[in-house]
């Protein structure tokens, strides 16, 4: 057999094996691209959603995410697991989700601290407030209070003002860490009232509000949702709210605007992230769930009680918004001269 003769027998042969091979690769093509399809269209959420709340636990962002966390759960039939990473005004947790996957699993009940204050007080956060989430939902808003001890010799907001411009003053107001609502309301009073009162930073709303029952600092401007519950009991004194109205939550206490300090208007807000990246299919899959827990009316009821003024506003309003606090906040810092 000649070379042509053995070059025309194994082209036959070889279009032979292809005409055999060409259903069985089809059919498994065919097997195969539904599986594919299958992986990349998988539904969400199908696993444990964390929600990350960046304090400790016993202040609002917490009680927030819980409440949360027990509707999403049944609202998307997955389990939804809070966990608490408390330090540095929210930063530390809100990082760690920051550098999550952004498939939705991983959220973090943001607040004026951790998602706008603190990119002006603390030099390497390890995330942008902006660029590095994807807005969800803002919860709502509420008033700090200015609470002291039950048997506090302070039994109003001049006596604290007389108490504190006093040369031997060494007065302390706690907060929930440098950066928070709490230490820039009290940077605020000071610099509003011409007093010099030292700053106690704590891991939490919790921390603070023992160390104030303990003794160990004299005052706290603290989220009206933490010390209302004390106040009521008796164990501490509101003495007035940081908002431009009184709260229903503790009818009578006058707002700092009304006692001396015109002007004086501090608002904590609370709202929830995901990484950026996250699909906006996602993003609205969580707002709606979210949306529908605030129009609860046992929820909303509880939020109010809370002295929260309830929102709901969803991802575009909450990245607008955000933004223009984050450009206020920075130059409050900046003229309090505010160091980590």
């Amino acid at each position: 057999m000649d070379i042509r003769t053995k070059e025309t027998t194994q082209m036959h042969a070889n279009q032979q094996r292809r005409f055999f091979l060409a259903p069985i690769v089809a059919m498994v093509g065919a097997l195969a691209i539904p599986g594919a399809a299958w992986s990349a269209q998988e539904a969400w959420p199908s696993r444990t959603i964390t929600y990350t709340v960046p304090f400790t636990p016993g202040g609002a962002t917490d009680i927030i995410g819980r409440l949360y966390s027990v509707h999403l759960a049944k609202m998307l039939d997955v389990p939804v697991v809070v966990e608490n990473i408390g330090g540095t005004g929210g930063s530390i947790g809100s990082a760690k989700v920051a550098r999550a996957k952004p498939d939705g699993y991983s959220i973090v009940g943001g607040t004026i601290s951790s998602h706008s204050i603190n990119a002006s007080i603390y030099p390497n956060t390890g995330y942008d407030p902006v660029k590095s989430f994807s807005p969800i939902i803002m919860t709502g808003s509420l008033p700090n209070v200015l609470v002291v001890r039950a048997d506090s010799p302070h039994k109003s907001v001049q006596d604290l003002i007389n108490a504190a411009r006093k040369t031997d003053a060494k007065l302390a107001f706690g907060s929930a860490g440098v950066g928070s609502s709490q230490h820039l309301t009290g940077e605020l009073f000071n610099n509003s009232s011409g007093t010099k009162m030292l700053h106690v930073p704590y891991k939490g709303s919790g921390p603070a509000l023992q160390a104030l029952m303990g003794g160990e600092i004299d005052l706290l401007f603290d989220n009206i949702t933490a010390a209302a519950p004390l106040v009521k009991a008796g164990t501490l004194r509101a003495l007035a709210v940081t908002s431009k109205k009184e709260s229903a939550t503790l009818p009578g206490v006058k707002p700092l605007d009304q006692l001396g300090l015109p002007g004086f208007e501090v608002i904590s807000w609370q709202a929830v992230f995901a990484p950026a990246g996250t699909p906006r299919a996602t993003i609205d899959k969580l707002y709606q769930a979210m949306s529908e827990t605030l129009r609860i009316p046992a929820v909303r009821s509880q939020l109010e009680g809370l002295g929260i003024e309830v929102s709901g506003e969803g991802p575009d309003a909450l990245a607008a918004f955000q933004k223009k606090e984050v450009d206020k906040w920075a130059a409050i810092a900046k003229t309090a001269n505010i160091k980590p």
